[in-house]
This record gives structure tokens, sequence and C-alpha cells, in this order.
């Protein structure tokens, strides 16, 4: 069995968190800092070389997702960016889509107990519809790709599916399992090979891997722990 890589990259930062609002398909693309942290991503392929020989270029339909690839391109030899509306972030209602977060949570405030299944504003993707559609996709592309390196320009919640889906794990309501938080422009990366040491072929090499964010490249909330003290790289 050849070696089949697929890497997640999460899109820079959006205006939509940038303005806190809802970001759907009405997505208005990068904010200033987004761009930079694509950029500097862009920069360390180049250098690094750890991506080439990457054979197709996935990105979500939202501006933010496709702008991000677009950026890392050339990194990868120019590459056309295909849009797959799979890979995309949970899908809001067409009346909450660009909404302010503050807004949207006075009007459909979240269920006392969570369940996969809930949809909290009319017209909304449920977390378990997003969990089918982009497990589904993450199958089908592997599928289709083996023996290749693949790119997939997509959103947090489309990396947070992949370790459900790969890592067999179940949703779960409440607090009582750790937080995933790939950051904007990190990287997540998936092997598939033989592994006489393990029955599954799956392997997750890398988690959030944003080594080239540092300083105001950060993402906002991180760089001010890093202001209270804490150590730049450790929290995830």
């Amino acid at each position: 069995m050849a070696e089949t890589r697929i890497v997640l990259v999460r899109h820079g930062e959006s205006l939509a968190q940038e303005r806190r609002v809802v970001g759907g398909h009405g997505c208005a693309g990068l904010s200033a800092l987004g761009v930079r942290q694509a950029e500097a991503l862009r920069d360390r392929l180049l250098r690094s070389g750890e991506l080439a020989g990457t054979t197709a270029l996935y990105s979500s339909v939202m501006a933010r997702a496709v702008q991000t690839a677009q950026i890392i391109a050339p990194a990868l030899g120019g590459l056309e960016v295909e849009q797959d509306c799979d890979f995309c972030e949970g899908h809001p209602g067409p009346e909450s889509d660009g909404m302010p977060w503050e807004e949207f949570d006075q009007r459909w405030p979240a269920p006392a107990e969570w369940s996969p299944d809930v949809t909290r504003e009319p017209g909304g993707e449920s977390y378990a519809q997003m969990r089918a559609r982009v497990s589904a996709r993450l199958d089908n592309v592997a599928e289709r790709h083996q023996g290749e390196t693949v790119v997939v320009v997509c959103h947090g919640g489309v990396v947070v599916h992949s370790m459900l889906r790969w890592l067999e794990m179940e949703p779960m309501g409440g607090r009582t399992r750790a937080w995933l938080d790939p950051v904007n422009s990190s990287l997540t990366e998936w092997r598939m090979a033989e592994n006489p040491m393990w029955r599954s072929e799956i392997e997750l090499v890398r988690f959030n891997d944003h080594g080239h964010l540092c300083g105001d490249l950060l993402p906002r909330r991180r760089r001010t722990a890093v202001a209270d003290g804490d150590v730049p790289g450790t929290d995830g």
C-alpha cells in the first residue's frame, strides 16, 4: 500500500472572526491578519519543501478558505484550487449568516442539553449532518488519491470532524472531553499506509502545527496568553 498523505489546513483569520459575526456562505474572506498568517504558512512551505509533490489542492467554497488556498498555492507547485462545499464549516441558516454572535445567542440560546442532532437556528445544519458530510468526503478523497499527497484548506470544524472520523471518537455533550482547537493557518496531517505494528492503516502525524506563527501573527487570544506569561507553543 503506497503512502497517502491528507493535510488539512485551517484558513487564516477571517473577517467574520475579527467582527465576531456568523461566517457562512456569505463570508467576506480573510482579515488583514489572516492574509499575513496564510502568507507565513506559504513562506514556510516554500522554505521547508514539506509538502513538495502535492498532487491536489482542495478548499471549501467559503471565501476565507478559497483565499487561503490561493495564497499557499505557489508553495504547492501552483496547483489550481478545486472548491468543494463538502469541506465547508457548518452551514448556518439564511437568517443567521453574517449575524453578530451576540444577537445569534440571544435569538437562539444554546439548549440546556447538547445533542448532535439539534439545530439552533432555522435552516441550519446540525452537528450530526456536518459530521456525515465531512466524513464521507474525507473518505472519498483518501480513496481517490491513494499514494498521493493532498492538501485541503478548510475550517476548524472540518479538522475536528476528521479527528472524530479517523480516531473513531464519538461527539459528546457537556465538558467531559478535552477541547480540540486547531488555530488559523495550522496544519493537521493524516497518513494512510501499511503498518505492521498496528491494525489500522491510518496515522495522525500532526495536529494544530502552527510553528510559522509567532508574535503578532498568533491568534489574538493566544497572543494575550503569551503576554500574560505563558510560554509560546505550549497551548496546543
